[in-house]
């Protein structure tokens, strides 16, 4: 064979090689145009993706629609830490599996063992719609608050995902701390997630023995079967020192125990009694699996918050019944117990709005929910109620009618919606002497009461729905400190001295959050727990394991 004819030989094979490829190529770009446009992944653990079917369009028109994760048929070194990541999930508080963790090393086998396209378009496409959907879980949460029943909290948030993945996913040194960079950037947050690998750790730990009943409360110093499992228990959550050493008789309550049964009860929402009663030994047995399912969803709703606020926010979080005024830099400022709606029947509601004014010693306009189900019918028993409990009866638009007795006629006309009830200003008013407004449609505000007994309870959901707090004062001055001569001394002397019904609108309005969590990370190192009170917790995790795609 000549040259020429060699060289020739060496061109066509050459060319044909090429066309080989390009067929390939081809070929891989219609299987992943097909898998996009079907949305469907079988193999994968939840195979429908049709959320991200657009979001997938987007990310594969920049690369022509050829694999992105891949170098020939080997994965990328982005594309094996990502898989690490996946499997790491539960660190974050997600669940693995929903982003296939176990399923990866089958997948890597079968992309060394075959180099068909539609194996490489399957491990791409799958690769990618994790990655997605892991961004997408750790930046805004799993599940859209409003599908929950609670207005958005998610604020102006937004992230592009697919930009997002090309720009700083790709082609990272760090795939970790590219993802990091876009969960919520809070203190509180990163305390969770130290205070969840803690309590995994302690749940491995746990022997699974439970504390026996009783049948009459265990005071200081009495004997007590359960005393070897419940100094077990207090040791590996901390509440009881490791110094500690038992008493010669085993089954004796002592000091010290006494004393880490009251750290515990403080933790998890208890009376600080220090004696063992059926709820706080109901709370000790507690599996400590469930705390961790506990600070896993206290992770993502963490998620759900705005990442900045326009000005320094206002939380009140439902099942621990406190309040908590930050500062721009997310520290507590200040910090006092609430009172909740009930549980059974006037829930106050989560959601998100923009404290704008107070109002000192206000009206209370009652409820028409109020006036039917409570008012019409102590009228009815006491025609003399409404002035009896400075109460009047007012037209729609505010037009005083009466505040003595209660005629058949106006009682008709209180039934059927024709006049309204408010109660007049002062120390008896049910708001107190101030009232916090942050406009929104469930009709909730902050306000004062003349109750002020029910902060020494435990549990404290006993309201209608609206939120009553221990410091009023304190409140309405941190509220009012961008206007100009609101000391705490003024605040005061409105409630008490000032006229009735005077709205002070804020210099800059206050973002408060309604919020629900039954695990909280303080800064002090202690967890706190607290009771499922309204069942949210309850409701998450049903919809959570119905898995994707979440609504």
């Amino acid at each position: 064979m000549n040259i020429r004819h060699h060289c020739a030989r060496i061109a066509c094979v050459a060319a044909l090689l090429a066309a080989l490829s390009a067929t390939s190529a081809l070929a891989q770009q219609s299987q992943i145009q097909i898998l996009i446009g079907n949305a469907q992944l079988p193999g994968m653990r939840w195979p429908n993706f049709v959320d991200y079917r657009a979001t997938l369009q987007n990310f594969y028109s920049a690369s022509g629609f050829t694999p992105v994760w891949l170098n020939g048929n080997q994965p990328t070194a982005v594309a094996l830490s990502l898989i690490q990541i996946f499997q790491r999930a539960d660190q974050k508080g997600l669940n693995p599996e929903d982003y296939d963790a176990s399923r990866w090393p089958h997948r890597l086998d079968d992309l060394r063992q075959s180099k068909d396209t539609a194996t490489v378009a399957r491990f791409d496409v799958a690769l990618t719609v994790s990655t997605m959907r892991y961004i997408d879980a750790l930046f805004d949460g799993r599940i859209h608050t409003k599908h929950l029943g609670h207005p958005t909290q998610h604020g102006s948030k937004d992230l592009n995902i697919a930009s997002f993945i090309r720009d700083q996913v790709i082609h990272s040194q760090n795939v970790s701390s590219a993802i990091a960079g876009i969960e919520p950037p809070f203190a509180a947050y990163r305390r969770t997630e130290k205070a969840l690998a803690h309590y995994e750790d302690l749940a491995h730990r746990e022997d699974g023995g439970k504390l026996p009943t009783v049948r009459k409360t265990v005071d200081p110093g009495q004997n007590y079967a359960g005393m070897p499992l419940l100094r077990r228990l207090l040791l590996l959550v901390g509440d009881l020192p490791q110094s500690y050493s038992p008493p010669t008789d085993a089954q004796l309550y002592d000091a010290p125990v006494v004393d880490a049964v009251k750290r515990f009860q403080r933790r998890h929402g208890l009376e600080e009694d220090g004696r063992l009663g059926a709820a706080t030994i109901r709370q000790l047995n507690v599996p400590l699996q469930q705390r961790v399912r506990q600070l896993q969803l206290s992770l993502e709703r963490w998620r759900w918050l705005p990442h900045s606020f326009p000005a320094p926010p206002i939380f009140v979080n439902i099942p621990d019944f406190r309040l908590r005024a930050v500062t721009p830099e997310m520290k507590v400022d200040l910090d006092m117990r609430v009172v909740v709606g009930r549980a059974m029947r006037t829930k106050t509601p989560v959601f998100a709005a923009e404290m704008t004014h107070v109002i000192f010693r206000p009206y209370w306009n009652v409820p028409r929910s109020i006036l039917r189900n409570e008012i019409i019918p102590d009228i009815q028993r006491n025609r003399n109620y409404i002035a009896k409990n400075n109460f009047e009866v007012t037209t729609l638009d505010g037009r005083v009618v009466t505040d003595g007795s209660i005629s058949d006629s106006i009682l008709d006309q209180l039934r059927n919606g024709a006049l309204a009830v408010r109660q007049k200003p002062g120390d008896g008013n049910a708001l107190g002497l101030v009232k916090l407004v942050f406009p929104n449609g469930n009709d909730v505000y902050l306000h004062d009461t003349p109750s002020t007994r029910l902060f020494a309870r435990a549990r404290r959901d006993f309201s209608h729905g609206c939120i009553r707090v221990e410091k009023p004062a304190e409140l309405a001055a941190w509220a009012l400190r961008n206007n100009p001569g609101w000391s705490l001394e003024r605040v005061r002397n409105a409630m008490q001295n000032g006229p009735d019904n005077v709205t002070v609108n804020l210099a800059q309005s206050i973002p408060v959050f309604i919020v629900y969590g039954t695990a909280i990370a303080y800064a002090n190192g202690e967890v706190h727990f607290s009771d499922d009170i309204y069942h949210f917790d309850t409701k998450l995790i049903a919809e959570l394991n119905k898995g994707y795609p979440y609504p």
